[in-house]
């Protein structure tokens, strides 16, 4: 186990600033995933901590030791890839003593690192195939038991189920989470998929253009968000967003109108400094709808309906009601039940709207109020 340490990384390329003075640390044992959308760097961050990519400034530490300078084979990390990069022509057992190979191991070391790994990752009867034999999961717990037999200080996984399909997904997830307690590794993750994010990490770094947006425990993120694109990313279907404006402030309370709403809501607001005439952004979770249509409603027609048994989806088309997101289709709300629900497409429905159960965000996205379960 080990500390992994970024402090204050950037990466250019040419004109173009992919990392922009990200810091954050994984502790020793830690279970750290790097979440957020394409292009917002956490494979770049990924293949820095490895030695794939050379940065343009900042520090790379493990334990304290500054790796940034070491070749990738000296910094006492191993990386799992999204394609498995197994050697066709090898058996299993060839591909996972590999490195160790190269290293000029001897081979009853070789030989134990590998049988160590196979039974970690159930995969012994699978030493002596090729890897076109082996189905996708399997390939994948070939790669990392690759990782397993190096023994390094931390464990780097770059998207490494997204080319599964959901069952094996869903599986393999389980078989990672098993694998981190039983080693007791420091492991940094990189998923853009946030049910991956929310269900193995101990935290999460959620990144966006290049930067660091929070970091925190999954629950954390998803209750406390720091601002709207963490409340926006996680949770899936997304926070729905409305813009609203303050009509008057008394107190611990701000009284908010928002075109479409049966009436305007009154949100503790504690010590939020938002005055008359601001603009705001409302956040309601898809869960946090009441059927009971009492009090301040919103009003639409079922537009979609996902019916997954033992939960329903319904995207409800509340226009003239403007949903305060671009990625968000103009005056649809998502609707999340635990149970099953009969409504057809085009049928109308009445949602009443708990004013203790809203997120508030400023004009730069910052968070203002939380439900007050989470305050």
């Amino acid at each position: 186990m080990a500390e992994l340490e970024i402090r204050n990384l950037i990466k250019d390329y040419g004109a173009w600033r992919a990392i922009r003075d990200t810091s954050f640390t994984a502790a020793s044992g830690e279970f750290l995933v790097m979440v957020g959308p394409s292009g917002c760097g956490k494979s770049t961050i990924l293949r820095s901590i490895a030695g794939l990519e050379t940065v343009t400034s900042g520090q790379i530490l493990i334990d304290g030791r500054n790796i940034g300078g070491l070749e990738p084979s000296d910094r006492g990390v191993a990386m799992v890839f999204q394609n498995y990069a197994l050697y066709p022509h090898m058996t299993v057992r060839q591909n996972m003593g590999f490195a160790l190979r190269v290293a000029g191991r001897p081979r009853a070391e070789i030989d134990a690192a590998v049988n160590r790994a196979a039974a970690i990752l159930r995969i012994e009867s699978q030493l002596d195939k090729k890897p076109k034999a082996l189905s996708g999961g399997q390939k994948q717990r070939v790669a990392i038991g690759r990782a397993i037999t190096r023994s390094p200080q931390v464990f780097l996984f770059d998207e490494p189920l997204s080319n599964l399909d959901a069952a094996l997904r869903s599986q393999m997830r389980i078989e990672l989470g098993r694998l981190h307690a039983e080693l007791g590794a420091t492991m940094v993750y990189v998923t853009h998929d946030q049910t991956e994010a929310m269900t193995m990490a101990s935290r999460i770094v959620v990144l966006n253009g290049g930067r660091v947006e929070q970091v925190g425990a999954p629950l954390e993120l998803y209750n406390r968000p720091a601002n709207r694109f963490v409340a926006g990313f996680l949770g899936s279907p997304r926070m729905n967003f409305i813009a609203a404006t303050v009509v008057a402030r008394d107190g611990g309370t701000a009284t908010l109108h928002a075109d479409g709403l049966s009436g305007n809501l009154v949100v503790p607001l504690a010590q939020a400094a938002v005055r008359t005439g601001d603009s705001v952004t409302i956040g309601i979770r898809p869960e946090a709808f009441r059927d009971d249509p009492g009090g301040i409603t919103l009003s639409g027609r079922v537009s979609v309906i996902e019916s997954l048994g033992r939960e329903t989806l319904l995207y409800l088309d509340a226009a003239p009601l403007r949903a305060f997101d671009s990625e968000s289709l103009e005056g649809h709300f998502a609707v999340h039940r635990t149970r099953q629900i009969t409504a057809r497409p085009g049928d109308p429905l009445r949602l009443g709207i708990d004013p203790t159960g809203l997120y508030l965000f400023d004009t730069e996205g910052r968070a203002i109020a939380w439900p007050s379960a989470h305050a």
